[in-house]
């Protein structure tokens, strides 16, 4: 089985994350009792005199004060300060104690940093953290009206609102090429058309890697492109760590950022932590609660537990928000599959054709059927393939990882699996769900299956 690392036929998403660590350590300023930690200058000080710190204790600290109140395993630290090199968790403790030597916090309990026996470590002191001087030319308002205008395209979720986000945000940089939210928000989008496979995932994140490296170019403190950096590291380059802590950022920065929510339920999801997955989801229902976006992605959560009837549910909530939206349709069409209602999934097609302006008599002509027949309780009936022939990707029409589920099905497992190579190979959105997808259940119990999810870092 051979499968082709996306990012090496593309600019890396190291950059993204150089880029991100650049400009943030350029913007960064803490303070924490009687101390401030200047990332701009690589400075501690203490009342405004310098404490000597080593260049990597330095760096210790900044991972610490970045997560203030949370507890840092030994093995994020070490990710973190030495990405590139094979340390002994050892290490941290001969520079844990050179911090508390310059903070004075050898007594006990701790003021600054707490240890975790066994885990990690916890920097306990309040800390604030001071805002960056954002790099922006004057207010623009038709750049932030395009930008506002691409927001709600994005947020609706729909199939047919992608293409408009993507030329509202693009209409937003000609107007201020120095705001940083509409480099995010194009980023967010042209990820959203490599999902929707509605543009090729390789010049789509393409484009997306150059929005985000300019916006965190410009405000690296700005919530939105905290997210655009996540949804890069968690769809194009399958870094779940990297993303995880972009996401984290993004929420401590905006704690009402539907996206962020969002975003981190799919990620937590995809490595089967379920139930804290849909309880991120319910936060954001609780900032957008008539967001069709939102329903959906709580439909999808309960898809992925197998239970098809809270995924009819809460896709039919979505429906009645947005009743041509694609995905929320698509997912009820996938419940009522699962649950053999066959009739019920051809009446969905029907309806998906409807709304891409397919005539039914098209259809149904087609099909050699004038009406449905005794026929449709059977999957598929003439007039289900007819239409899933007709149907555009984003909808449930014909696509490789769409290929490789019916191969599954049909039990021709080795032309599923190459089928499935591709899908991995092209770095369809699809293969970050593969873990916990029921549509790869005919699968499972294949080695190669297993050997997929190491690859992908998801076993």
């Amino acid at each position: 089985m051979t499968v082709l690392r996306f990012s090496e036929k593309m600019c890396p998403v190291g950059c993204l994350l150089l880029a991100s660590a650049l400009v943030r350590s350029c913007a960064e300023r803490y303070s924490f009792g009687d101390f401030t930690l200047d990332l701009a200058d690589r400075r501690l000080s203490r009342d405004g005199a310098p404490v000597p710190l080593s260049p990597m204790a330095f760096d210790v600290l900044v991972v610490l004060a970045r997560n203030v109140g949370r507890l840092v395993h030994k093995r994020e630290l070490l990710a973190s300060v030495w990405p590139d090199t094979c340390v002994e968790p050892g290490i941290l403790t001969v520079y844990i104690s050179q911090l508390r030597s310059a903070l004075d916090d050898t007594a006990s309990p701790r003021k600054y940093i707490e240890t975790v026996v066994r885990f990690g470590y916890r920097f306990v002191a309040p800390v604030v953290r001071h805002p960056s001087s954002r790099i922006a030319g004057p207010i623009h308002s038709k750049a932030l009206e395009h930008v506002e205008r691409g927001r709600l395209h994005l947020l609706n979720g729909s199939h047919f609102a992608l293409e408009h986000a993507v030329d509202s945000f693009r209409a937003a940089v000609r107007a201020n090429a120095s705001d940083a939210r509409a480099y995010a928000g194009l980023a967010l989008a042209r990820c959203t058309q490599a999902q929707h496979l509605a543009d090729a995932p390789r010049r789509a994140y393409t484009d997306a890697t150059h929005a985000a490296l300019r916006a965190l170019a410009l405000d690296p403190s700005d919530a939105t492109v905290q997210v655009a950096l996540a949804t890069l590291l968690f769809l194009m380059e399958w870094d779940w760590a990297s993303a995880e802590r972009a996401v984290q950022r993004a929420l401590e920065i905006d704690a009402e950022h539907v996206d962020a929510y969002l975003l981190y339920g799919n990620l937590l999801e995809t490595r089967a932590h379920l139930d804290d997955g849909l309880a991120m989801k319910m936060r954001a229902l609780e900032h957008a609660p008539a967001s069709p976006h939102v329903l959906t992605d709580i439909a999808v959560s309960f898809w992925r537990r197998r239970d098809y009837m809270n995924t009819i549910t809460w896709s039919e909530r979505a429906l009645a928000h947005d009743s041509v939206h694609v995905r929320a349709r698509m997912y009820l069409a996938f419940a009522l599959w699962k649950l053999g209602r066959y009739d019920a999934v051809t009446n969905e097609l029907l309806r998906q054709a409807d709304a891409f302006g397919i005539a039914r008599e098209t259809l149904t002509h087609a099909a050699g059927a004038s009406s449905q027949t005794a026929e449709s309780a059977r999957w598929p009936s003439p007039l289900a393939r007819v239409v899933m022939a007709r149907l555009p990707i984003a909808a449930g029409g014909p696509s490789v990882a769409n290929a490789a589920i019916a191969s599954g099905e049909q039990g021709h497992i080795d032309a599923a699996f190459r089928q499935l190579d591709v899908v991995i190979a092209q770095r369809q959105a699809c293969a970050v769900s593969l873990n916990v997808d029921p549509q790869w259940d005919c699968l499972r119990r294949d080695p190669r299956f297993d050997h997929l999810l190491e690859y992908i870092g998801l076993a």
